[in-house]
């Protein structure tokens, strides 16, 4: 990529979000007013609508609907998550895309620290970064959730667990679709899709800033226990066995402990077992300020 290429990327990137019948109309709204009032701000922000909505987040969706930089895509059924975010990024306009949910926070420079890293590593193919999770306020931090940083630890890091926080990232839509861009996979689209890049030689990145604040319960807990959820994470070992990303007792060894963590164990002790061992804690004197991550 020269530099005139890379300097026009710098300034023109697109936002990527989903809404579905679900969301919350409030968190909604604060996730919208999120990435519009940031130190640099996108250019285009493409919205899915997934399926029928009720009038609460329909309203929310009029206020900024004849913005020229707003573009709503609506459709007439819920396709799920990862068809939602195919489409999503087929209508945005511009090479690098942002993916943001519809009910987390985007620290106010979040989109600024990424571009910023686009032009420092013209070759990353996609940077993402830690995030922040709380319950209630966001005042409230109970956890950091933290990802490696550079190309090698991420890959490593890839083979035992998701490697991106996915409301974070931002990425080159032409390394996305080479490698075949977002496919329904039951609540792993994501995971997938960095498979399938690291597959396609993509270089990857985080930043060691919390670029998003993210609302937690037991709900999150619920979504990542039952059968369902288990048959999900094994298949998608199996296919880097299959793929040779992971050798046979790396296999074993993951499903084994997602068996234990999604299966066995109750939703409650699987709660406590990711907030003590897979986050970082945060003592109540050292939150701070969360308003810029």
């Amino acid at each position: 990529m020269n530099t005139i290429e890379l300097n026009k990327m710098s300034t023109n990137f697109s936002v990527s979000m989903c809404v579905y019948k679900n969301d919350n109309p409030k968190h909604f709204e604060e996730a919208l007013r999120s990435i519009i009032n940031q130190t640099v701000k996108p250019d285009e922000i493409v919205l899915v609508v997934d399926g029928p909505i009720p009038s609460t987040i329909e309203s929310v969706i009029k206020i900024y609907e004849d913005e020229p930089f707003f573009k709503v895509i609506r459709l007439p059924k819920n396709v799920g998550h990862g068809n939602a975010r195919r489409i999503g990024l087929e209508n945005c306009s511009n090479e690098l895309i942002a993916l943001m949910d519809a009910d987390d926070i985007s620290v106010s420079d979040r989109f600024e620290k990424q571009i910023q890293c686009f032009k420092q590593n013209p070759n990353i193919s996609i940077v993402g970064g830690n995030i922040k999770e709380f319950i209630d306020s966001k005042d409230n931090i109970v956890g950091i959730r933290e990802v490696p940083e550079n190309d090698i630890d991420i890959k490593q890091y890839l083979k035992r667990r998701c490697p991106f926080n996915q409301m974070t990232v931002m990425f080159k839509a032409s390394e996305v679709k080479n490698a075949g861009g977002y496919k329904d996979w039951y609540h792993n689209e994501d995971y997938y899709l960095w498979i399938r890049m690291y597959q396609c030689g993509a270089t990857f990145m985080n930043l060691k800033d919390s670029l998003v604040l993210v609302r937690v319960g037991n709900e999150m807990y619920r979504r990542r226990g039952g059968w369902k959820y288990f048959k999900s994470e094994a298949k998608l070992q199996k296919y880097m066995l299959d793929h040779k990303i992971i050798s046979s007792m790396s296999f074993i060894k993951n499903v084994i402990i997602r068996f234990i963590l999604q299966v066995l164990m109750p939703n409650r002790l699987r709660g406590y077992i990711f907030k003590k061992y897979a986050r970082k804690q945060v003592s109540t004197h050292n939150i701070g300020s969360v308003s810029n991550g």
